[in-house]
């Protein structure tokens, strides 16, 4: 983390010409925000008064209380490769304050920081490494997005299989340029499915990461003539996107999930992480899972988790240890997920089941997508929500998530979530068409 002062961020707009600062936000639903000012407009920023209007922000607030405050953590700082290198553009990320100074509780990414206070208050520091997914689908005639592509590669495969290796590559590339520190690149399961991997990191700066990373990815394929897409499940009969997670907890700089001794390399603590994120996982999935498409990803035969289930031995359950141990995967999120939430969600209910001594099921060593339900239900095995309704019914039911969430943006999120729903209920879809209208 670069720990720059406003002066330090004064020298270096100078020195290396940048012209433009964008500004940038995250809201609720974990779409990328900004506004943009000059390099004269600098010092005004880093003393903290550029004002915008949150109530056009949704989810935000209403018009009668719209005043709202961009408060830019310098450690974000970064100079965008992709623009001019004459008048430079650069970027931080900021949290949002109300007038009176206040954190704003609508804010997706001060959630995040009261968890992580709150874990440090226990002496915890949150590790996390993402896997994300995404799809690089050809643009139209207009640059318009479409889900067609010319490639048929698969797992691991290579150009010129790989049609979308050279984006990925100035991607990767791009992202290094910013400071990222990228672990892996490569072609996934699907045709023109990618997944990059990002170096672990302390929880804040991953979901900062993570951000930073759809926004270059978004920003290089378009100039490849592709469309990189986070939605979760864009194709039918192909797998969807996720963006596993990757997490431990540190204290005194020691990995407290490590035990060698352990059959599966972990810890007490480490189990009892996993027996709250499996308690929680249900209220969890309307913001882990925050889409009507992301529960098309949910469903078996396309490697994505739909039981709730843990094991060091199958990827087909929610929760994987990986064989070095140490560490814990949770596998549902999806690439639309909002970060900044996921991750305070994963820590606060990984430290549930810490501080209550939440004690997780036995491990399930077999593929559960083959058992019977008899069978699934002799181990206790239950599913994750099947529609995104159900995942808000969840979180509804779940008082210990919306405590996370905070009155706030529980409130707003459910709402927003629940005219989705109805939206998508009332639409009727092309397979309806083909399925019903020359029978009856």
């Amino acid at each position: 983390m670069k720990n720059y002062t406003s002066e330090d961020v004064l020298r270096l707009a100078r020195d290396e010409d940048i012209e433009f600062i964008r500004l940038q936000f995250t809201d609720m639903f974990g779409n990328l925000k900004n506004i943009a000012v000059t390099v004269s407009q600098l010092g005004k920023a880093l003393e903290n008064k550029c004002m915008f209007d949150g109530s056009a922000i949704d989810g935000f607030v209403g018009i009668e209380e719209s005043d709202m405050y961009l408060y830019p953590d310098l450690s974000t700082l970064e100079i965008f490769p992709w623009r001019p290198q004459q008048g430079k553009v650069a970027r931080m990320i900021c949290d949002i304050h109300r007038p009176d100074g206040r954190p704003f509780d609508g804010d997706p990414r001060v959630v995040l920081k009261k968890a992580v206070a709150e874990a440090a208050e226990l002496g915890y520091t949150f590790e996390v490494g993402p896997e994300c997914e995404f799809f690089l689908f050809n643009t139209d005639e207009n640059g318009m997005p479409t889900i067609q592509t010319h490639e048929q590669a698969g797992y691991f495969d290579i150009g010129p299989l790989d049609g979308g290796e050279n984006a990925r590559r100035d991607i990767v590339m791009t992202l290094e340029d910013m400071g990222l520190i990228i672990e892996a690149s490569h072609h996934e399961m699907a045709p023109a499915q990618h997944e990059i991997d990002l170096r672990y990191d302390e929880a804040l700066s991953t979901a900062d990461n993570i951000m930073t990373f759809k926004l270059a990815a978004r920003t290089i394929a378009k100039r490849h003539g592709l469309h990189a897409t986070f939605m979760p499940k864009p194709k039918y009969g192909v797998n969807g996107s996720g963006m596993h997670i990757n997490m431990s907890l540190h204290k005194d700089g020691k990995n407290i999930f490590d035990d060698k001794a352990d059959a599966n390399g972990l810890s007490r603590e480490a189990y009892y992480f996993i027996g709250g994120i499996m308690k929680h996982i249900k209220g969890m999935a309307a913001v882990t899972n925050p889409l009507v498409n992301s529960y098309k990803r949910l469903v078996p035969g396309f490697a994505a988790p739909v039981y709730i289930a843990w094991s060091a031995t199958n990827r087909s359950p929610l929760i994987r240890i990986p064989a070095e141990g140490g560490r814990v995967e949770l596998r549902s999120p999806d690439s639309a997920a909002n970060p900044y939430l996921t991750l305070a969600l994963c820590l606060k209910a990984g430290l549930d089941g810490i501080i209550n001594k939440i004690e997780p099921p036995g491990s399930v060593d077999c593929n559960i997508y083959t058992m019977t339900e008899q069978e699934r239900k002799a181990l206790n095995i239950e599913n994750l929500p099947g529609t995104l309704m159900e995942a808000v019914d969840a979180m509804k039911n779940d008082g210990f998530i919306l405590e996370v969430l905070g009155e706030h943006i529980a409130k707003s999120y459910i709402e927003a979530k629940e005219s989705e729903w109805q939206k998508y209920r009332a639409h009727v879809s092309e397979w309806e068409i083909q399925e019903y209208l020359y029978r009856y």
